[in-house]
């Protein structure tokens, strides 16, 4: 279908005025995160499936204009991985995708990782239409004395909390327990092996030592589906845990019950594991994207259910029967580590995150 041309020049000028934000976005991104020079080779893989792709790869001609880049969909697996081979240690890629690029048994990140390359890797954009683009571009910005303030006075925190307690409107959860040292995606590679991830970036991440000192109740507004889509319920799902373990719902909806059966019918038990503080004030219980993985970065706290978590082993778990990790996220009215109140009005309470 043609659209009238006030319609197309509307969603013309909508376009341009967003890959002007998205380029200044990445640019700060490449500038301060990445630290990526102008000089220094740059390759940018992407695909034209949806729109935010399309705003997506003009902003990163703007910002790398020396950089080459690759249709994902014009040429060969074997060509794309030539041309990962021909860059130097260093180089920068970037992948632009409207779900995920697959090259075989090609883990792209991990193996461009390996080769000491630096990566931004953009996935599941197509899951993101309309103002959702417009959302996933804003969470894109980049102010280090926020991110860097803010995430490293969560993590020295943490680090040091014999206990903790999220606050979810009148209900709360307990963790009776110190917390394994937390980790940082605030875009600070200072002594990491690798410099880049998967983007937007916001989050500090941990869990209980102690695993079964989880008690309590926490009241949930979106959880990922069995498709890896934000759900959102009508009414607030509350959660019930026993010794780490989802013990009984109120509220629940058959969707919600279905994903715990799931895990049930796989793992015997559905365990709460990753404890998320969510940094990026781009995503908010209001604005929504509807990919769970880019959502995963809201301002606020988020859980996983299942025995699933590659970062923290934990004795009572065999890493090949571990298989779900799925993201709730709870209604934050306030979370406390030790007695210090930590988090209100949808902000957090640490360093200045003016």
């Amino acid at each position: 279908m043609t659209l009238p041309d006030n319609d197309t020049s509307r969603l013309d000028a909508i376009s341009a005025a967003a890959t002007d934000v998205a380029a200044q976005n990445v640019a700060d991104l490449l500038a301060m995160a990445i630290c990526h020079r102008p000089g220094e080779p740059a390759l940018v893989v992407c695909d034209k499936r949806s729109w935010l792709n399309l705003v997506l790869s003009d902003a990163y001609r703007l910002a790398l204009p020396n950089a080459s880049f690759i249709d994902f969909d014009d040429v060969t697996p074997e060509a794309v991985l030539a041309a990962f081979a021909a860059l130097p240690t260093g180089s920068l890629v970037v992948l632009i995708q409207s779900t995920s690029f697959r090259l075989e048994a090609f883990r792209i990140r991990i193996e461009l990782f390996k080769r000491g390359l630096k990566v931004i890797e953009h996935v599941h954009l197509s899951r993101m239409p309309g103002v959702q683009g417009l959302h996933y571009i804003a969470s894109l910005a980049y102010d280090p004395a926020y991110y860097r303030g803010v995430g490293h006075a969560l993590k020295e925190r943490i680090d040091r909390a014999r206990h903790g307690m999220v606050d979810s409107g009148g209900e709360q959860l307990v963790f009776a327990s110190p917390f394994e040292s937390a980790k940082l995606n605030i875009g600070d590679y200072t002594g990491m092996n690798n410099i880049g991830g998967q983007f937007p970036l916001g989050e500090v991440f941990t869990e209980a030592q102690d695993l079964e000192a989880v008690n309590g109740r926490v009241r949930i507004f979106v959880f990922g589906d069995t498709h890896f889509l934000v759900n959102r319920p009508d009414t607030p799902i509350t959660v019930i845990i026993e010794k780490g373990r989802v013990t009984g719902t109120e509220n629940a909806t058959p969707a919600f019950l279905e994903m715990l059966d799931i895990i049930r019918a796989h793992e015997g038990e559905v365990w709460v594991r990753e404890l998320g503080f969510g940094l990026n004030r781009a995503f908010t219980r209001e604005q929504l994207v509807n990919d769970i993985g880019t959502y995963e970065r809201m301002c606020g706290i988020h859980l996983s259910l299942g025995a699933k978590h590659g970062v923290y082993a934990k004795a009572q778990f065999k890493r090949k029967q571990a298989r779900y990790h799925v993201d709730i996220f709870a209604v934050t009215e306030a979370v406390y580590l030790d007695d210090e109140r930590i988090y209100a009005d949808g902000a957090w309470l640490v360093a200045d995150a003016s």
